[in-house]
């Protein structure tokens, strides 16, 4: 099965490659927010809204007179900047985002996206315009994949390039028919799965919490505007990409271990927006990273034939006896372990991953059902 798929790693550049990445990223900044703008003021009037094609064309007529800076970057910065603003607009239309706001340069370097002719190497990347990159990770990009486009980003003083490519997927060892499971999500525990499982939550921001303060409070003492200031700043967004680093790292082994060993993975469709709005909770809600969570093990449930059911959010799960089904209205938040009336005594993670396995399980063969119905069909 042919997937894409993309591989993320540092660059090694120069004084001069990071000059031009930079003007391109200047490139696509202006470019999205001239576009922004465009369409604004087709809104405003009540006209037909431009597309990134019909940007693209207006745009090629201002530089050589407005812009002539836009030459010395690669014709792809600008227009896939424009493309990513039609994407933009399409969903918050489809009413899944907010409105598009402006980039501005305080908020980041950025990044850009490059097409056409990108080959890779074992220890290099050669870009349009860019030229041949260094890498500092060694043969992780694959080399003979079909390359279908590059991102070039900036976070905390570091570049990185991510490549899209096609490839196909090996096939991973047949699964057992009968392998399904469910997962309860935790503060405590990050993840506990009904097969007795259990994965600790690292609860990064709350062990690095009296470090962040202090360099907040740095940067607040220094005077905007100041290297000094900058310089506090940059010791802030490393940890802070560190922790998030970190996290992402956890998710991912959590989330491929589930989808390459079990057919059926049980979860509950948490109201994650709606958690973060308890005060006493949504930090350490925010800690855990759930959509992360949930967006990793759905694309690698298709990648490795993993079927993800999400439970209905007001199902009991941890109310409910996994061994007779009887509800414990009683039961709160504090509690951790309870004894049901049939007397079996439950801990309240397990008892939860319990209960969506049983849930997924019968999903499952519902769905089944009405594959092989469509098939006979």
């Amino acid at each position: 099965m042919k997937i894409q798929c993309g591989y993320k790693t540092e660059l090694d550049l120069n004084n001069v490659q990071t000059t031009n990445c930079i003007k391109h990223a200047g490139a696509a900044r202006y470019a999205f927010n001239w576009g922004l703008q465009q369409k604004k003021t087709a809104m405003n009037v009540k006209d037909k809204i431009p597309n990134a094609i019909e940007l693209h064309k207006r745009l090629n007529k201002l530089k050589p007179t407005e812009l002539p800076w836009m030459y010395e970057v690669s014709k792809c910065s600008p227009q896939e900047a424009l493309r990513n603003l039609d994407r933009a607009m399409t969903n918050f239309f489809a009413k899944r985002a907010r409105f598009p706001k402006f980039k501005s340069r305080k908020n980041g370097i950025g990044g850009f996206r490059l097409t056409g002719t990108i080959k890779v190497g074992e220890s290099h990347v050669q870009l349009p315009r860019l030229g041949r990159l260094k890498l500092k990770e060694r043969g992780y990009l694959p080399t003979n994949a079909k390359i279908l486009s590059a991102t070039v980003s900036e976070r905390s003083g570091r570049w990185f390039v991510s490549i899209l490519v096609e490839e196909e997927l090996e096939q991973t060892s047949q699964k057992d028919e009968y392998d399904v499971v469910g997962v309860d999500l935790g503060i405590k525990t990050l993840a506990t799965v009904s097969d007795g499982t259990k994965h600790d939550n690292p609860k990064l921001l709350r062990t690095k919490l009296r470090k962040l303060k202090r360099l907040g409070r740095a940067v607040s003492r220094k005077i905007k505007g100041s290297q000094n200031r900058k310089k506090a700043v940059g010791h802030l967004a490393r940890l802070y990409y560190r922790i998030s680093n970190i996290r992402k790292d956890v998710l991912h082994k959590i989330t491929t271990i589930l989808a390459k060993t079990k057919r059926v993975v049980g979860i509950e469709d948490l109201n994650v927006a709606g958690m973060m709005k308890n005060r006493c909770l949504s930090q350490a809600i925010a800690d855990l990273g759930l959509g992360e969570w949930r967006r990793q093990l759905e694309y690698k449930g298709k990648w490795y034939s993993c079927l993800v059911i999400p439970v209905d959010r007001f199902f009991p799960s941890s109310k409910t006896c996994s061994a007779c089904g009887l509800i414990n209205d009683n039961l709160t938040l504090a509690v951790r372990e309870w004894t049901c009336e049939c007397g079996v005594r439950h801990d309240r993670d397990e008892n939860a991953a319990k209960n969506l396995e049983i849930v997924a399980a019968s999903l499952s063969e519902t769905v089944n059902a009405l594959r092989s119905e469509m098939a006979l069909a």
